[in-house]
């Protein structure tokens, strides 16, 4: 492990934000934020700056590193905390809405180490 970051109470249910992490897990560091530029899902664009940020992270822990040789080892997403409403319906009832969020933690790694 060469660096990490994290991206917490991020909006969004941590079931969607896996399909995207899920693609971008033992590629290479460029192909990453390629596969993540272009992914129309709206929790690419967090998971884009949270690997911006690790990449960031990797190069002021070790400033003589080539950002070329990283891959992503390690990327997961856990939920968060919920925030609970509740939605008015007909004859007085009430529906729940579950407002969810996750966290999100990538880890980087040298090619060849």
């Amino acid at each position: 492990m060469i660096a990490k970051a994290k991206a917490k109470y991020i909006r969004g249910s941590a079931r969607k934000a896996r399909l995207v992490i899920d693609q971008i897990r033992g590629e290479k560091v460029d192909r990453a934020l390629e596969i993540l530029r272009f992914s129309p899902k709206r929790a690419a664009r967090h998971i884009e700056e949270c690997l911006k940020s690790a990449i960031a992270n990797a190069e002021q822990k070790d400033g003589m590193i080539d950002v070329d040789e990283l891959y992503v080892s390690k990327a997961v997403v856990d939920e968060g905390p919920t925030m609970k409403r509740i939605r008015p319906r007909a004859m007085g009832r009430a529906f729940r809405i579950n407002k969810r969020f996750n966290h999100i933690s990538i880890e980087l790694s040298q090619a060849g180490k």
